[in-house]
């Protein structure tokens, strides 16, 4: 049975200090209101990792990076390893979101190293895919997603495709103020298990867990989760504010 995940991904927000009072917040919440079969992650930049993961420790709430190198060490100035993320305690890992292919030129072969060099230190990938404006005007939405996930993630075994979680993310329903419909969202994410199962089979496909990524917010969560293959989200802005962000969870 696939999980049910809430993941937030605090971009680069908070300082420090606002940092431990979100996470503190989300903490105490969770506790209190949370079932125990939705998974939260907390996606923070990578100078709050450390002190999160002592806060977290107690809780079930999984700690996520933002992104790692595709390069184990070396002469890498202000890059990060998977190794150094899995020794403080990171569980998670954002690959591929869409900030980071349009403003620093991250490209799908890029990718396929950095989701080996996750899996390799164990490490679960969020793996992000999803089309921007004029693409879906076009109708070509399917054709470059499904190059997105074959070009990163194909080459890697069954079981090793079975350790990540793809998060789909229409590039024109973030912070635009648009939003996929309900419809549109289960149309893309049946086209990705589809392409699942026609690659690994059935079994990988069905326990693969596919994140909507496109501005889900308290009001239209609900609709989006109750989609038959959508099972659950990357959230960007609303995971900023802790009511907004536990709410979301209890949307299922």
């Amino acid at each position: 049975m696939r999980k049910k995940i809430i993941a937030g991904n605090w971009k680069m927000n908070k300082t420090l200090e606002e940092g431990k009072i979100l996470a503190s917040e989300v903490v105490n919440m969770a506790k209190d209101e949370l079932r125990d079969d939705v998974q939260l992650v907390l996606c923070a930049p990578f100078v709050h990792l450390g002190s999160l993961q002592s806060m977290l420790a107690d809780s079930t709430i999984a700690l996520g990076a933002q992104n790692c190198s595709n390069h184990a060490s070396g002469a890498y100035t202000g890059e990060t390893s998977a190794t150094m993320l899995k020794s403080i305690g990171v569980d998670y890992v954002i690959l591929g979101h869409s900030e980071r292919r349009e403003y620093f030129g991250e490209t799908d072969s890029l990718l396929a190293e950095k989701v080996d060099m996750a899996l390799e230190n164990g490490l679960l990938p969020i793996f992000c895919c999803g089309e921007p404006l004029d693409v879906r005007e076009k109708d070509g939405q399917r054709a470059y997603v499904q190059q997105q996930i074959e070009e990163s993630l194909f080459h890697l075994s069954a079981e090793d495709f079975g350790n990540v979680i793809i998060a789909y993310e229409p590039i024109w329903a973030i912070g635009t103020g648009k939003t996929a419909s309900a419809d549109q969202a289960q149309e893309m994410h049946a086209a990705i298990r589809k392409q699942i199962t026609e690659q690994y089979g059935e079994e990988v496909a069905n326990n693969t867990s596919i994140l909507y990524g496109g501005s889900m917010k308290p009001g239209n969560a609900e609709e989006l989760l109750a989609c038959l293959d959508v099972d659950g989200g990357l959230i960007g802005g609303a995971s900023l504010k802790s009511r907004d962000f536990v709410d979301i969870a209890k949307s299922y």
